[in-house]
């Protein structure tokens, strides 16, 4: 795996001013976007009594916020993008974090499930323990933590004007299990397509301590 030689702020500064720029082209771009595999995966290995409390890590303009919400849940977004929060807020009538990745503030032992998706693959590999480690910690003991982000060949690099992380399945396996959580299930999207063609890889891992 290649190390970024990049430093951190301008990276994560570079990638947030995009979406920011962006934020209204990606809000409709992804409204439509069908995830119900992600989240009916997150939501049917947390035990215990629903409704449950939920991050939406990377929750964008809002999208899955509304979902959980409007199945009952108490659901909390954290997003680095600062027009995405705003959005979010709006359009879900969620709580929502303005929160940079790589300098995360989040309560310990509060949620029962963490809902990543198409999120995690934009903090450098080099931050991936840190920022795990940080979700195991906001995971109530036993909670679950979904991930979906684009597969690839463990490289790491800027496409246009956004900085993504694209690991195998090896690569998340060590990285989630280094942070404390063990693998429930995997598997890639879209679904019904060959191989070849899921560009994503989705994964289930649970809080042990």
């Amino acid at each position: 795996m290649t190390s970024p030689s990049d430093a951190l702020e301008p990276i994560a500064a570079r990638t947030l001013a995009h979406y920011n720029q962006h934020a209204e082209a990606f809000r409709a771009g992804t409204r439509e976007h069908d995830v119900s595999q992600n989240i009916a995966a997150l939501l049917t290995r947390i035990e215990g009594t629903s409704p449950y409390t939920i991050l939406d890590f990377g929750c964008g303009p809002g999208r899955d916020l509304k979902v959980f919400a409007g199945l009952g849940h108490t659901a909390i977004g954290v997003d680095g993008a600062e027009r995405f929060a705003v959005m979010a807020r709006a359009d879900s009538g969620c709580e929502v974090w303005q929160q940079d990745f790589l300098k995360l503030d989040l309560p310990e032992r509060y949620f029962d499930g963490v809902f990543a998706n198409a999120s995690l693959f934009h903090v450098p590999s080099r931050e991936l323990p840190r920022v795990l480690k940080q979700l195991w910690a906001t995971l109530k003991p036993g909670g679950v933590l979904f991930a979906s982000n684009p597969r690839g060949q463990n490289q790491e690099g800027w496409q246009g004007e956004r900085y993504g992380s694209y690991l195998d399945l090896a690569a998340w396996r060590s990285l989630f299990g280094t942070a404390g959580l063990i693998e429930l299930d995997h598997y890639y999207r879209p679904h019904g397509l060959p191989r070849e063609q899921q560009a994503w890889l989705a994964s289930v891992w649970r809080r042990v301590d």
